[in-house]
């Protein structure tokens, strides 16, 4: 997240391109203390930015009163985190892609973030559910209230 952050902070408001390999290997010696193989972050970092017009739509779909540059970086990166995990990583099952959000976003985000990140991302499990774009068993069940709050 804290990579992306940075990514969309540069291109936004400085115009500028980053060495990706060079960014997640900082951030990750910095945020992510004995994590020796950047795989991982890395794969969701060019996941989602392979992805980035569908998931940038896929956000404003399902929340059709904030475009997408008006969302805070913050839950735009973490919406497109989310989003990635949900309808691209066949290894992340939706209940805990949503509740990494909702997570990340209470953490990081500000005070209605959770609330905001879990409206989304629930809105759009929900609609992959029903259109059948989620079958694994352990991707059925979206987390309830309680879970998300």
């Amino acid at each position: 997240m804290q990579s992306l952050y940075e990514w969309d902070f540069n291109r936004s408001n400085k115009g500028e391109e980053v060495d990706v390999d060079e960014l997640i290997k900082r951030n990750v010696a910095e945020f992510g203390p004995g994590l020796e193989d950047n795989a991982f972050p890395t794969e969701l970092f060019r996941g989602v930015c392979d992805h980035l017009a569908e998931i940038d739509t896929a956000i404003e779909k399902f929340a059709p009163e904030w475009p997408i540059d008006q969302i805070t970086i913050v839950d735009r990166n973490i919406l497109r985190l989310g989003v990635y995990e949900l309808k691209y990583s066949a290894n992340i099952p939706a209940k805990v892609a949503i509740n990494e959000a909702i997570e990340l976003a209470k953490t990081y985000g500000g005070e209605s973030s959770g609330k905001f990140v879990n409206g989304v991302l629930g809105a759009m499990f929900k609609a992959m559910l029903a259109e059948g774009e989620i079958k694994e068993v352990d991707k059925q069940a979206p987390p309830k209230a309680e879970e998300a709050n």
